[in-house]
């Protein structure tokens, strides 16, 4: 499955390259309050946006993936105490041992 993944990676990867590549030309980025930078190419323009729409994807999922870790570190160690409850269970007390034969009882 890891391979699977890492293939489609490089699929997505080299698609986006090859439109990237394919779209050299020069454009004009215009940002707020008539600020305008010329002569920018098209490829670095999408290649920012896409590191950028990675950045923010990943802050967007950031919370989610820490709540999911702290619960799975919670049940960890639910995990762990519940084990030690068993054992504790299980397994008889020291100072109660049991007698190693049974005395015969007196006829009635």
């Amino acid at each position: 499955m890891r391979y699977l993944i890492w293939i489609l990676r490089l699929i997505i990867f080299v698609v986006i390259l090859m439109f990237a590549l394919k779209n050299t030309g020069l454009v004009e980025i215009r940002f707020f309050a008539d600020y305008v930078v010329t002569g920018v190419p098209l490829i670095v323009v999408m290649l920012i946006m896409l590191v950028l729409g990675t950045i923010l994807g990943w802050f967007i999922t950031l919370p989610s993936l820490l709540k999911h870790r702290r619960e799975i570190a919670r049940l960890k160690r639910d995990k762990v105490q519940l084990e030690e409850k068993l054992t504790r269970a299980v397994t008889p007390p020291a100072g109660h041992a049991a007698p190693a034969t049974v005395a015969p009882l007196a006829p009635l």
